[in-house]
């Protein structure tokens, strides 16, 4: 197996090559054939194509000097709106070398940025709009303020549906000379949720570790919650007992890895196999949306998940369930 990662290794080199998202790539192409475009917002989870796209656009716009017309930048490496707009300034001075008349800028992470930080963008935006378009790339676009989408076309990148993953995975696995079986497939599918960037690289790091990519080979690497291990937080939880379900849940946090999020979407996995009335269900229900939310907005997981198991528990005491099974 070669040193890249593989996923920059596949990374798609023109819209033919994407293999989902076909109305994003109508509307871009017909940008690419009137030679002109207005500032871009993709938006989306992680791992489901914005920066793959945006670099494929780029080549389509610019042929083989696409790299001189194009400034790369990442809201929250960079150390401050400043440094961005001398960086911008310094691009936008010189004309561009491909065939589009304008240069462009890929702004990642966009959502990361303060509101007067994005005013400030926007600002920036519009005084080098006669030489530059923007792209800019954000997973949540409701961190994003009005007078930025509204200067903006915007393009929603959804999660990667199952059987279009599957179908990458194995395409990759054939180049690679690695054995992927089904159960690899659902297990990585169900970590990585819609991911493509987190699937190729639990694909690469179950091969390089066990040789066959299964669904234990991407356990062994994979930082992620075991249903037992959720199921175990849960029951403890809904029976009452918040600190070993705290205790437990810490464990598989701090010494395990497993992000709290990841633990969340765990558990949202499993709620529809857990013995609960109706009511009960739809209060569990109601409650990982509302964490989830607050996770999204940047709030502390440990703090939040503690506020999940508080009120796992006071769901457990109005419903007096049955236990959740254990699951292996």
């Amino acid at each position: 197996m070669g040193e890249l990662f593989w996923f920059e290794k596949y990374r798609p080199r023109s819209f033919d090559e994407v293999v989902d998202l076909d109305e994003v790539k109508g509307r871009l192409r017909e940008f690419v054939r009137a030679g002109n475009m207005p500032h871009l917002l993709f938006y989306g989870p992680p791992g489901t194509g914005k920066t793959t796209m945006a670099l494929v656009l780029a080549r389509e716009l610019y042929g083989e000097y696409w790299r001189e017309d194009v400034l790369e930048l990442n809201a929250s490496d960079e150390r401050g709106i400043n440094v961005i707009r001398e960086r911008v300034k310094e691009f936008a001075r010189t004309a561009p070398v491909g065939k589009a008349p304008f240069k462009l800028v890929v702004l990642d992470e966009a959502d990361n940025m303060t509101s007067d930080a994005q005013q400030a963008l926007r600002r920036i935006m519009e005084m080098y709009a006669a030489t530059t378009r923007f792209i800019l790339m954000a997973n949540y676009v409701s961190r994003i303020i009005d007078p930025i989408i509204s200067r903006c076309a915007v393009f929603r990148f959804p999660p990667m549906p199952k059987e279009l993953m599957a179908e990458r995975l194995r395409y990759i696995a054939n180049k690679e000379g690695v054995k992927l079986t089904d159960d690899g497939i659902d297990a990585i599918y169900e970590i990585a949720q819609g991911d493509m960037r987190r699937a190729i690289n639990l694909l690469q790091m179950a091969a390089a570790a066990e040789g066959v990519v299964n669904k234990d080979s991407v356990a062994a690497v994979a930082s992620a919650a075991r249903p037992s291990d959720v199921l175990e937080v849960f029951n403890a939880a809904l029976g009452g007992d918040v600190e070993k379900a705290r205790e437990r849940l810490r464990d598989l946090m701090y010494i395990k890895g497993i992000a709290g999020v990841d633990f969340l979407r765990a558990l949202q996995r499993e709620l529809p196999r857990l013995q609960l009335d109706d009511d009960a269900k739809a209060a569990v229900a109601e409650l990982l949306a509302d964490v989830d939310f607050r996770l999204a907005e940047g709030s502390d997981e440990e703090l939040q998940l503690t506020y999940m198991l508080v009120k796992l528990a006071a769901i457990g005491a109005r419903a007096k369930p049955t236990p959740a099974p254990r699951r292996k």
